[in-house]
């Protein structure tokens, strides 16, 4: 037995044993925190050593589309190597990606079809490490006996501060240290999260599962739709699939687009625009940490429904540019009221999903979920060049609160109030089929 199972053995000991939830959640928030220095210090760096924003704009579409493809067809080796194997060589070939950005620049030079090279790979292995990390919560959650809504807002509330606080961190370290030399800080977090759920989190994947009977005959290419075949059967995972890629589509401009343009137009400074990102995010978090705490009490479809209504609303504000200050208290009512979303969703999908399957399915969920966001940003970069970003906002406002009505009174979101069994599922049915 290696060292790593013996410290995994050892989390398992105990019958309500919090550690291993913990450790994911820590060694998510370092993951992410590097993330959020990347994404500042790559655009920065090649802008920088290039002064060519059309660069910079080749290099955002190679760390976005990867990872679509890689959490699309990467499910299906999840769902076979297994969650914890999956998450640590996901950080190891992802933090030895980012490395080899400073490694390159410092030694042979760093051209720029190789960073585009090194991009791509780091952003394909994040895609199933993430899926992997997410796949591992419903099995820790009942290890510690914690409901899985409060796990999943406390997952949500990690994300979200990570991406708070990491931009502006690596802003100071970018003065300090320069560009390349944050990558190697990011690089330091992937390393540290692989040990931490190397060390800290069991290998529970597969241990209460029912094998599939028909994984021996079928290709990879069969199973990896397994994920589209669950979504299609299951209602609920359908329309909420369906629901939550028209609102990204339609959320899509506001931070690369709209928003910006309104900033310069009415407000004029990029410190602004900079401040009403951080006080949405911190209206985020404050969600988060209040739905943790009681949102596993609210029923599930109608606080869903009220809050993606509820944070439809200050997209209307907008469209008044009214004061600054105004402004700001909408940007922080629009964090407030939405932060119940993604942790509901979150336990719907772990829920329904079988384990045997469940990468498989977040993943193309995710995939499906994400592939209208470069639709939805090229089409706000049109609709405000033609009419404005006061017109965009209130169309967007528009068609959000219309999605979120019709969530409110679509049959089958009711589903989302209930807790199937893994053999009463229609994804457990679907999955077989």
């Amino acid at each position: 037995m290696s060292a790593f199972e013996r410290v995994a053995a050892l989390a398992t000991t105990s019958r309500r044993n919090r550690l291993p939830i913990v450790a994911l959640l820590t060694a998510n928030a370092i993951s992410l925190f590097g993330e959020a220095l990347t994404a500042i210090a790559i655009p920065w760096y090649v802008y920088a050593t290039t002064g060519s924003a059309a660069k910079m704009g080749i290099v955002g579409f190679f760390t976005f589309l990867p990872r679509v493809l890689a959490t699309f067809f990467g499910g299906g080796v999840v769902d076979r190597v297994g969650f914890k194997p999956v998450s640590m060589m996901a950080d190891a070939l992802s933090g030895l990606s980012v490395l080899a950005i400073p490694l390159a620049h410092h030694t042979i030079g760093l051209s720029f079809p190789l960073l585009l090279l090194f991009v791509f790979l780091g952003a394909f292995f994040d895609g199933p490490g993430s899926t992997a990390r997410e796949s591992l919560v419903p099995e820790l959650s009942r290890l510690a006996d914690i409901p899985l809504e409060r796990i999943n807002a406390l997952y949500q509330m990690v994300q979200r501060l990570s991406f708070l606080l990491g931009p502006a961190v690596a802003g100071v370290l970018i003065g300090v240290m320069g560009a390349s030399n944050v990558l190697v800080i990011d690089a330091v977090t992937f390393g540290a999260s692989l040990l931490l759920i190397g060390l800290l989190v069991p290998n529970l994947h597969g241990q209460h599962v029912d094998p599939d009977p028909d994984a021996g005959s079928r290709s990879y290419l069969q199973g990896m739709l397994d994920g589209l075949r669950v979504i299609r059967a299951d209602l609920v995972l359908l329309w909420l699939a369906i629901s939550i890629a028209i609102t990204n589509f339609l959320e899509a401009p506001l931070s690369t687009v709209s928003m910006p343009v309104l900033i310069r137009e009415h407000y004029g400074s990029a410190e602004r625009l900079g401040l009403v990102f951080t006080v949405f995010g911190a209206g985020a978090v404050i969600s988060t940490i209040g739905f943790a705490s009681i949102g596993h009490r609210l029923p599930r479809h109608r606080t869903f429904a009220v809050a993606f209504a509820l944070s439809s609303l200050p997209y209307a504000v907008f469209a008044l540019a009214p004061s600054f200050a105004v402004l700001l208290a909408a940007s922080f009512a629009m964090g407030l009221t939405g932060g119940p979303i993604n942790p509901i969703l979150m336990t719907v999908r772990q829920e329904r999903v079988p384990e045997r399957i469940r990468a498989r399915v977040f993943g193309t969920f995710t995939a499906l979920a994400w592939c209208a966001i470069p639709l939805g940003q090229l089409a706000g970069g049109f609709t405000v060049q033609a009419f404005g970003a006061q017109a965009t906002f209130a169309v967007i406002a528009a068609c959000l609160l219309a999605t979120a009505l019709t969530m409110g009174v679509n049959p089958a979101l009711r589903g989302m109030d209930a807790s199937p069994s893994r053999s009463a599922s229609p994804a457990t049915a679907g999955a077989r089929s």
